[in-house]
Formats: structure tokens, C-alpha cells, sequence
């Protein structure tokens, strides 16, 4: 095998992905993909409502984080889940597709960072997207706001559970707006989410990406392949040390070195590689190689509390014998057709919402599930009901991502600072009384049975802030560790290379300036996908 290529990208996930097919679409470029985790051939990626088996099971698909503990989480140590197989937390999330709010990108730019607007990033959306809703002949090309004829796989749901449009129901009686295109014009409203399925199948970055160009002769994929430092010349990156099946090879870059390793493996490389803070490099006994204090630093994410309610209906997902039959039939349904039951992504409908009239943006999301989530869905609970999730779309809190070892295979300390800053648990406050009018709005009356009765006596304020620290945890949405911009704690440029280093970029969610108001991983595409031309820009 060749030991030499022009690119090394470190990360087979929702970035690297892109990365890897859209650089060895010139025949003339060779590129080395790494991954940590494994190929991504279990039936419980393919089938989307796979993903609750893996929440309870983990496995080798998932690095099964904790942050440190968090003050504002009572003490609690949060769960982080992070992809750990090829296609990354795209073949294990919820698979929504959704890009945030336009404003958010405006944001990045008018921070320093020329080329990211919402018109600038909107033709990478679009050229990522084919979107299902636009198949038809006189469709082709999309729309204004949608891409026809990309990688990525948007659709909605096959079988969508008959509870969505009743949860948007309850949403519109508690005095939502209904929005049939959370990414079109105006994302504010409550509605269905469409997901990134392809034939009753996850659609993840690896399955639109690399499955289909892994027969190319200019693209190297190497899985359980854990990259233990970046290797320099001077301030050049030439290469990646890394270890695969007992031994640490090294591969060399001619072109350059691309960490995608997500919001905590590529700040933990740079790490690693003695680019970073002085003081924590010394506590682990790295050479420092160039100082750079924000590697790790403006970590931040989506936190998130949930309410939980029973039901006596089995339409809706549940441990019971009539819930195993629908599984049953579920099981030969998906097998046989790729439709039912089983091409679910359980958070079905949602919406994006104010926490305040006098917001400029939404600030808060729903995700309503079709089942009892409890811890992750990593607890067991019996019966039927239903869930609301509401998130945080614009934390102030800032955390950070630090090594705990000079040893790449150990998990880094991770700490988001959860609602460090008041104005966070203010505005969750509100969320939680904004997600329980709609939970006990007229339309989901003929259904609801009880609240869990963790939550079910709450009514004062100081009762819902008590409840969120002791329930809360993120919804999978860090970003920021090595982010864009051209202030002393930025990591990269806004071409995504790395201050004051050569031959090495950085192109995943941890760019990110601030946390787009939604789910991050089309975004992650979207970054990668203009990542590549700015690479080519540079050949």
C-alpha cells in the first residue's frame, strides 16, 4: 500500500466523507481516509429505527463520551454520544435534515469570516441536497432553497407515525405557526421533519458519499486506524502517525494534513500534536510545537430537557405484548419493503419557536418523539407514550475540550460549561413552559395519560429550574473547538487553515463560531462541501 498521497484526512465521518469523494473526483489526486471506528455494515445503522437498539446496546459504534461534572447539571457527568464507525454521528443520529436559521451564517461572516453568509453557504446546501420533495422532471435542479440531484438523500418520512401531525396540531393550538419547510424562506414554525433516508434506508454521509466511490483507484479508506499525532516539518504538516492493526505507521501528505475528527477528536489531535495552550500541553509532557490557545476552547452545545408522558395507545412505540407484534410485523415489513413502522426516526416533528415574541430568531426547538425517552433511551421503561424535547438553539455558555492523557485512545476531559451562564436556564425555563402548553393542548387530550412523575407536580419556577438541572443533557450538537475566525482565540481561517501552520486544515462542526440554531449535521456537510473548493481553490 502507498505511504504517500496528496491529501490525509483524519475522520471518516459527515465531513471526511465528503472530503474523501469530492477531492478524488480528479483522478489526479490521491487521498488517504482514516477512521477510528469500523465499517458501517450493521443492519441497525441501515435501518433508521436501528437507532434505538444502539442507544441501549453502545457497541463499537459509538466513543460513549461523558463530559466532566457539571455545576450546572446538579454535579452530573452529561452523556456523549459520538459516531465511532464510518459515515460518524451520521450513521448513528435522528436523521434530520435541517440547516438552522439564515441569520446564523450571517453571524459567522460578520464575525471576521468573509465567503460563510447564508447566500454564500446556501449553493454547498443545495449541491450537497437531493431532495425527494423535487423528483419530478419539471423539479429538476430544486427549488430556491433546494438542491435536486446531490449525495444526500432528503425525504420525508415513508410511514410517518400518525402522532406527528397530531403533536403539530397540539403545537398550532398552543399558538404556533405551522411551517411545511423548516429550510425554505422562514424557518419558524412547528411541522414534520424530513430526514436523510434513501429507500426506507438511513442515508448517511458515508452511504451518499464514500460507499458509492470506494471502488475509485485514488482513494485509500483505512477503518480502526487511531491517528496519534500529526507529523511536522517546521510549521508544515507532512503527515499522520497512526495506529492500525498493533502497529504505528506513518503516512505522508504531499498536498496537506485534514482533521475531521469532530468537535472533540480534532481539537485532541492538534493536542496531541503540540499545538495548542502551552500550560495543558506541559501537564502531559507534549512539546509544544506552536502556541494556539483556542484549540479546545469555545466548546459549546444544544442542551436539552424532555417531559414524558404515558398513553395507552399502541400506534405509538412501546414495550408491551401488542408492541412486540408491531415490532414483529414491523421487522418483515422494513425486510420485505423497506416501508413501516421500522423507517421511523422516532423525533418526527418538531419545530422552531421563540422563547419571547421580541426574539429576532427562534431560540428554541422541539423534537417530539414517538415513545418514552428516558436517559438517552438508554433506560428501559415499559408501556406506551409519548415524549417533548425542548433545546437551547443560542447558549452563552462556553465550555472547554482538554487532553486528559497523552494517550490519543483515551476519552479528553469534556466540559460545556451547561447552563454556566443565568440567561441559559432563563430562557429554558421558558422553553419548559412553552413545551408542556403544547404537551397538554387539546389535540393530544384523547391520548395522554399521565406525566412521568418526575415532572408532573412542577409549577413553580424555582420547581423547573430544579428539574432541568437534575434532567438535563445535551442533544448531540457540540461544536466550536477549533473555531473560524481571525480573533486571538481562533483556531483557523476562514479558508479553515489552521493560524500560523502550513498544509493543514480543519474542516468539521468544531469551525463553528457559534452553534447553528438546529441539528448540526447538515451544516457539517455543508462546511465540507465548500471545504472541498477551497482545498481545489489552493491546488
Amino acid at each position: 500500500m502507498a505511504t504517500e498521497f496528496d491529501y490525509i484526512v483524519v475522520g471518516g465521518g459527515s465531513a471526511g466523507c465528503v472530503l474523501a469523494a469530492r477531492l478524488t473526483e480528479n483522478p489526479a489526486v490521491t487521498v488517504l481516509l482514516l477512521e477510528a471506528g469500523a465499517t458501517d455494515s450493521s443492519v441497525l445503522i441501515h435501518c433508521p429505527a436501528g437507532l434505538a437498539l444502539m442507544a441501549k446496546a453502545g457497541g463499537d459504534t459509538n466513543w460513549r463520551y461523558e463530559t466532566v461534572p457539571q455545576p450546572g447539571l446538579d454535579g452530573r457527568r452529561g452523556y456523549q454520544p459520538r459516531g465511532k464507525v464510518l459515515g460518524g454521528s451520521s450513521s448513528i443520529n435522528a436523521m434530520i435534515y435541517a440547516r438552522g436559521n439564515h441569520a446564523d451564517y450571517d453571524g459567522w461572516a460578520a464575525q471576521g469570516n468573509p465567503g460563510w453568509s447564508f447566500n454564500e453557504v446556501l449553493p454547498y446546501f443545495k449541491r450537497a441536497e437531493h431532495n425527494e420533495r423535487f423528483a419530478d422532471a419539471k423539479d429538476q435542479g430544486g427549488d430556491a432553497w433546494h438542491g435536486n440531484g446531490g449525495p444526500l438523500n432528503v425525504k420525508d418520512l415513508t410511514s410517518p407515525n400518525r402522532f406527528g401531525p397530531i403533536f403539530v396540531e397540539a403545537a398550532k393550538q398552543a399558538g404556533y405557526q405551522y411551517n411545511a419547510d423548516f429550510n425554505g424562506a422562514n424557518q419558524e414554525g412547528v411541522g414534520a421533519y424530513q430526514v436523510t433516508h434513501k429507500n426506507g434506508e438511513r442515508c448517511s454521509a458515508a452511504k451518499a458519499y464514500l460507499t458509492p466511490n470506494l471502488k475509485r483507484p485514488n482513494l485509500t479508506v483505512i477503518t480502526s486506524a487511531v491517528s496519534r499525532r500529526v507529523v511536522f516539518e517546521g510549521k508544515r504538516a507532512v503527515g499522520v502517525e497512526y495506529d492500525h492493526m498493533a502497529r504505528t505507521q506513518t503516512a505522508r501528505a504531499k498536498r496537506e494534513v485534514i482533521l475531521s475528527a469532530g468537535a472533540f477528536g480534532s481539537p485532541q489531535l492538534l493536542l496531541l500534536s503540540g499545538v495548542g495552550a502551552a500550560d495543558q500541553l506541559k501537564q502531559h509532557g507534549i512539546a509544544q510545537l506552536h502556541e494556539l490557545p483556542g484549540v479546545g476552547a469555545n466548546l459549546h452545545d444544544h442542551v436539552d430537557v424532555v417531559l414524558v408522558y404515558e398513553s395507552d395507545n399502541n400506534d405509538l412505540f412501546g414495550i408491551s405484548v401488542p408492541g412486540a407484534v408491531n415490532a414483529v410485523k414491523g421487522i418483515f415489513e422494513w425486510r420485505d419493503h423497506r416501508t413501516g413502522m421500522l423507517t421511523t426516526n422516532f423525533a418526527e416533528a418538531g419545530g422552531f419557536v421563540k422563547s419571547d415574541p421580541s426574539k429576532p430568531t427562534p431560540d428554541l426547538q422541539f423534537h417530539f418523539v414517538i415513545g418514552k425517552l428516558v436517559d438517552h433511551g438508554r433506560k428501559t421503561v415499559f408501556g406506551h407514550g409519548y415524549s417533548c424535547h425542548v433545546c437551547l438553539l443560542n447558549p452563552a455558555s462556553r465550555g472547554t475540550l482538554k487532553l486528559a492523557s497523552s494517550d490519543p485512545r483515551a476519552a479528553p476531559l469534556i466540559d460545556p460549561g451547561f447552563l454556566k451562564e443565568p440567561s441559559d436556564m432563563a430562557t429554558m425555563v421558558a422553553g419548559f413552559k412553552a413545551m408542556r402548553r403544547v404537551m397538554e393542548a387539546p389535540a393530544l387530550s384523547p391520548y395522554r395519560g399521565r406525566e412521568a412523575a418526575v415532572s408532573a407536580k412542577i409549577q413553580s419556577d424555582e420547581e423547573i429550574k430544579a428539574f432541568i438541572r437534575a434532567r438535563a443533557d445535551t442533544i448531540y450538537h457540540p461544536v466550536g473547538t477549533c473555531k473560524m475566525g481571525v480573533d486571538d482565540m481562533a483556531v483557523v481561517d476562514p479558508q479553515l487553515r489552521v493560524h500560523g501552520l502550513e498544509g493543514l486544515r480543519v474542516v468539521d462542526a468544531s469551525i463553528m463560531p457559534a452553534v447553528v440554531s438546529g441539528n448540526t449535521n447538515a451544516p457539517t456537510i455543508m462546511i465540507a462541501e465548500k471545504a472541498a473548493d477551497l482545498i481545489r481553490a489552493a491546488q
